[in-house]
């Protein structure tokens, strides 16, 4: 790493790269964005000159030969995210990937020991858990102040299904709610437990109209201790983006929990009679997100979130699918 700032490359101009992840970066304490790449050069080149980036490339290959960047944000659809990983580690370059990592465990492990090999770092960009209001969450959980937890309940939905040409209708690509929102309370509950889940069933809405992908599911994950998560998730429902943890003597109410306006992502705990809210800063959790890895790039240390965090989360979202395509519980040995 040469210089104050990591030097970023974006393959790819997604709408969540160009509406957050680019301005993120470009409002970062620790980065900056030094090319853009598309298939299309004209909207490599648009995107380029919409955010005052000097580099602009007609493929995603050229940006992996530019010497003068240090790390890449892959915002591709699920599908080639195992691909261009392991092509920007064996390019030399740092990975912050979009979520999900990739289409199961199995990418995700060879995602995880492409990078490992190439002495390169990967992270996932599950940007939300990087606010500090999950950790405030977390210290008011391990103080027991809401008692033994007892269930969890999240649920992401949105309906945006009229969209036929949407790739997150794309089974080839990796399309479905699972995949795209029921990740997040799946990921939030394994972070606030810090456990894996013994067993999960789900039952889902295939839709043929969508391409035969998932655009609804409800899930039960199953901890231990009789724990659980309930969750839903959808594409084609009123939106929804909230978690709830319920303990024995009180709970934590989470609105906006996966996204939201800064000055909206706060948690309120409620025992007894009384209701506080948690008192957290107003911070973009994408700015945190890009900081955070950006430290430990500079640092030369590992980010704050081991990737084969990312693997055992695919191997829970591996275990959802095969329970809602075949409407039985799977266990996870």
């Amino acid at each position: 790493m040469q210089g104050e700032l990591v030097r970023w490359g974006v393959i790819g101009c997604a709408g969540i790269a160009v509406r957050q992840v680019i301005p993120a970066i470009q409002r970062s304490q620790t980065g900056t964005v030094a090319a853009v790449a598309s298939r299309s050069k004209e909207k490599a080149e648009q995107t380029a000159a919409e955010f005052g980036v000097a580099k602009a490339y007609d493929s995603y290959e050229k940006i992996l030969e530019d010497s003068d960047i240090d790390a890449v944000y892959i915002p591709l659809p699920n599908h080639l995210h195992r691909e261009w990983t392991i092509r920007a580690a064996q390019a030399g370059k740092h990975v912050l990937c979009e979520k999900p990592i990739a289409l199961n465990a199995r990418e995700a492990q060879e995602m995880v020991d492409a990078c490992r090999l190439c002495g390169v770092q990967l992270a996932e960009a599950f940007m939300y858990r990087y606010h500090p209001r999950y950790e405030r969450i977390r210290e008011v959980i391990q103080a027991g102040e809401i008692g033994a937890i007892r269930t969890v309940h999240g649920a992401f939905s949105f309906n945006n299904a009229k969209d036929l040409d949407n790739i997150r209708y794309k089974s080839g690509m990796g399309g479905g709610s699972i995949y795209d929102v029921g990740c997040y309370p799946i990921n939030a509950a394994r972070f606030l437990l810090a456990q894996e889940p013994l067993a999960v069933t789900v039952h889902a809405m295939f839709s043929a109209l969508h391409d035969g992908v998932d655009m609804s599911a409800t899930g039960l994950l199953e901890f231990e201790d009789g724990v659980s998560l309930t969750f839903e998730c959808g594409m084609w429902c009123y939106g929804s983006n909230e978690l709830r943890i319920v303990g024995s003597e009180g709970r934590i109410d989470v609105p906006f929990a996966y996204v939201g306006k800064p000055e909206t992502l706060r948690a309120s705990v409620v025992v007894g009679d009384e209701c506080r809210e948690l008192a957290v800063p107003t911070v973009d959790p994408y700015v945190a997100e890009i900081d955070d890895f950006g430290r430990s790039l500079l640092a030369n240390r590992l980010p704050r979130f081991d990737p084969e965090e990312s693997v055992r989360n695919m191997r829970v979202i591996d275990a959802c699918l095969a329970s809602a395509r075949t409407r039985a519980r799977v266990s996870l040995d």
